[in-house]
């Protein structure tokens, strides 16, 4: 089931979103477990409290929230809710699917099938080459291409499917470019394409960011195509992102002896799909795009647990903070280890990040904050 957000409604889940240690899962459990998010927010400093944070979370005031709804407004900015119609039906199906998208231009583009294209900051020429043309062809087959407006082959991608639409996902705000140099191409698909972003206006991207861009990135997508990456390229992560999401994965082969060519051979080695021509993108789009683009139940359809009592969720605290180190764990792992259930673990991981204690990573991974010397 899908509901449009009455405008109050959307700037509660503003002020809910834009709140300190509030992420996506976390989000989704609140709106699960409370109902609204006006209710969310009011339990917001008990379940920080619990979470053993020594000063109460408080969300966003809603002044804060309304500037920003007007802000966007004013610019002919839509805020999209996850659980309103128009929101992208590929990225409702992923587990961290953010709870809000900004979304500047053509949102039709987001309907229709979408292939990511990433690769190398450092392209080469031909990698350059290769990308525009994949993504010139894919486009004019009626797909919008999805990259993330960085340097080298996102920028070849989204220049070669100007024509026919490309979707850019900013790691920052949506007013953000990042880099600088590609605010020509930036204002071209706010122009012709769609611009996307999670975060708030004047967000200034740092590391953090951009994995989570890039499961935007992936999640939008019925596959990904990687066409050049060195061994420690970020793309890498789209890709691992793509294949955790139930997505295809497709690589460019290369050369052994060129170290951006590391990357794809690695992947198809893995078991990704060999991409030699766009055809063979196409076919894959064709044979799937039906059977994945039926939207899945949100987080209004999902019955939440009664919640454990509160002498077992106290030694399962106290077990799970023993577990978890700084180095990022799955949820699977943790569960499996701890001996509870998912819905225990899932309420204790909200209140622990609330509190501020534990990160959630891209990819169902969680960790310790690590503590301030």
């Amino acid at each position: 089931m899908t509901m449009p957000l009455p405008r109050d409604e959307k700037v509660q889940w503003i002020r809910l979103f834009r709140t300190e240690n509030v992420g996506p899962v976390t989000f989704a459990w609140l709106i699960s477990t409370y109902k609204t998010a006006s209710a969310a927010i009011d339990a917001l400093p008990q379940l920080s409290r619990r979470g053993g944070r020594s000063r109460p979370l408080n969300a966003i005031s809603r002044a804060a929230a309304e500037r920003e709804l007007e802000w966007a407004e004013k610019r002919g900015i839509r805020i999209i809710a996850s659980c309103e119609p128009d929101y992208p039906v590929l990225l409702s199906h992923i587990s961290d699917a953010p709870p809000l998208l900004a979304i500047m231009g053509n949102p039709g583009l987001l309907g229709q099938p979408c292939i990511s294209i990433v690769g190398s900051r450092n392209a080469s020429l031909a990698g350059n080459r290769l990308a525009q043309q994949f993504a010139r062809e894919i486009g004019a087959a009626g797909c919008t291409v999805v990259s993330g407006l960085a340097r080298g082959i996102d920028t070849a991608a989204h220049k070669g499917a100007l024509a026919s639409g490309t979707a850019a996902v900013m790691a920052g705000g949506i007013d953000v470019v990042y880099p600088p140099e590609n605010r020509p191409l930036y204002e071209e698909i706010r122009e012709h394409g769609v611009i996307v972003s999670e975060c708030a206006p004047e967000t200034q991207p740092t590391a953090h960011h951009f994995p989570r861009r890039n499961r935007i990135v992936s999640g939008l997508s019925l596959g990904t195509l990687v066409v050049e990456a060195s061994a420690r390229s970020g793309s890498l992560i789209t890709a691992r992102l793509a294949a955790e999401q139930g997505r295809e994965v497709f690589a460019i082969p290369g050369s052994p002896l060129e170290p951006r060519s590391f990357g794809p051979n690695q992947l198809i080695r893995d078991g990704a799909a060999m991409a030699t021509t766009s055809a063979d993108i196409l076919d894959f789009i064709r044979n799937t795009h039906t059977r994945l683009g039926e939207r899945q139940g949100n987080l209004f359809d999902s019955p939440s647990s009664p919640p454990p009592g509160d002498s077992e969720m106290d030694a399962t605290r106290t077990l799970l903070l023993e577990k978890l180190g700084t180095t990022p764990v799955s949820i699977d792992e943790t569960i499996r280890e701890c001996d509870v259930s998912c819905a225990t673990l899932m309420a204790l991981l909200a209140e622990l990040e609330i509190a501020g204690r534990i990160a959630r990573l891209p990819g169902n991974r969680i960790c310790l904050v690590p503590e301030e010397p």
